[in-house]
């Protein structure tokens, strides 16, 4: 992958706030032309640092969604077992093994609060789960 200066970076920037951007409002904010931004944006497409531009829908039907983060410590050598176990929960939408204190991350999303406490029971209930942390999410903040 290629270095990138600090225009590219700035552009990148933009682009991640919001991918529809038109080219001649993107030159305008970082001061260069519409034909740099331009081939700016197809060298960085053509490189692989670009995969592609999407919309972001938030879809009223998950707005009250809650999800959460839940880091799980393990007894022992359990690791396989615990592991296997999460994934009969359908409300763990991704599981990371990781390192240092904690040594899986849960990604849980649930309908609602009532659904989230019976979650959190069920997977503190599984053999082989000494400790847990979770955080509720509140908002997402867009890099």
């Amino acid at each position: 992958m290629q270095d990138l200066d600090d225009l590219d970076r700035r552009l990148l920037s933009l682009l991640r706030a919001n991918g529809r951007e038109s080219v001649a409002d993107l030159s305008r904010t970082l001061g260069v032309t519409r034909a740099t931004v331009d081939s700016r944006m197809r060298r960085l497409t053509e490189n692989g640092v670009i995969v592609g531009f999407s919309v972001r829908v938030r879809d009223p039907a998950t707005a009250s969604v809650v999800r959460a983060i839940m880091l799980i410590a393990v007894e022992g050598r359990n690791t396989g077992d615990v592991i296997r176990s999460l994934r009969g929960v359908p409300q763990i939408a991704a599981l990371h093994t990781t390192n240092g204190r904690w040594d899986l991350v849960a990604e849980i999303s649930c309908e609602s609060l009532a659904s989230f406490d019976a979650t959190l029971g069920t997977i503190r209930g599984i053999e082989g789960i000494r400790d847990s942390e979770t955080s509720i999410l509140l908002s997402s903040a867009t890099p």
